[in-house]
């Protein structure tokens, strides 16, 4: 018997220059779901992007369309005047979690308060990924990192920062989502995730964040399956994967 053979066709809102992300990033599976949602929405003339500084930072090369770059923590702000100078068109910010969660966290923590009608992509892999595997604002307790060598010390350093919580405490946020890309039934939930944020945006309905919880091999010093596993184990029970917010109301406390 002759099986049928589904071939999945590169999305048109991707570029096809091969990334430099590394194996078992999850970088790769969020831009490839970002194009997904754009072209499924038919939005890609109007879609622009900010990309950050992070490993992310040449996000511009993957997206086929208008992507445009902001100073370090600065992807809230820019997408903000953006959005109110062009208010047709579909913004989205896309951060890690040192650009958003450290040396961004004022804007971010701004835009959402003043609901700002953005959609906020925050992939959050626990580690600063392009600079060297400094520990970051989302490092776990007892994770060892190139700063916390001996584990993070929530004593010292401070526990983990939970942003989709955080930002739950704020009253303008329409929609705030965590999923984890730990397996394919974690990343079709992340599509929706995203579908339902960009959705959110056209309706103008205000501001959406979307956490992803994703993996980093190489500073997490595992193979791609390990790092799959600490994502959906150690990762998820951080961060718990909810929909916190829905419909401006409060879903998850």
């Amino acid at each position: 018997m002759k099986k049928d053979i589904y071939i999945r066709r590169r999305p048109k809102s991707l570029t096809s220059v091969p990334t430099h992300y590394c194996a078992g990033c999850g970088h790769g599976i969020v831009h490839r779901l970002i194009a997904e949602v754009v072209d499924e929405l038919g939005i890609r003339e109007k879609t622009i992007g900010i990309a950050p500084v992070g490993c992310a930072v040449l996000a511009y090369f993957y997206f086929n369309f208008d992507v445009t770059e902001a100073a370090h923590g600065r992807c809230a702000a820019v997408a903000t005047g953006i959005k109110r100078v062009l208010p047709d068109r579909i913004v989205f910010s896309y951060q890690g979690d040192g650009d958003l969660a450290a040396i961004g966290l004022a804007e971010t923590l701004h835009a959402a308060n003043r609901g700002e009608n953005i959609t906020v992509v925050f992939v959050n892999n626990t580690v600063y990924g392009m600079t060297g595997g400094q520990m970051a604002p989302t490092t776990l307790t007892g994770q060892k990192t190139a700063t916390s060598p001996c584990g993070r010390d929530p004593v010292t350093m401070g526990p983990p920062l939970r942003m989709c919580e955080l930002l739950n405490t704020l009253d303008r946020p329409y929609h705030i989502e965590r999923v984890a890309l730990d397996s394919p039934a974690g990343v079709r939930k992340a599509k929706a995730a995203l579908l339902k944020a960009f959705r959110v945006q056209l309706e103008n309905k205000g501001y959406s964040f979307v956490e992803i919880l994703a993996s980093c091999p190489t500073h997490q010093r595992v193979n791609p399956a390990q790092a799959l596993k600490f994502v959906g184990e150690q990762m998820a029970a951080e961060f718990p994967p909810a929909v916190f917010r829905e419909e401006g109301r409060v879903a998850h406390a």
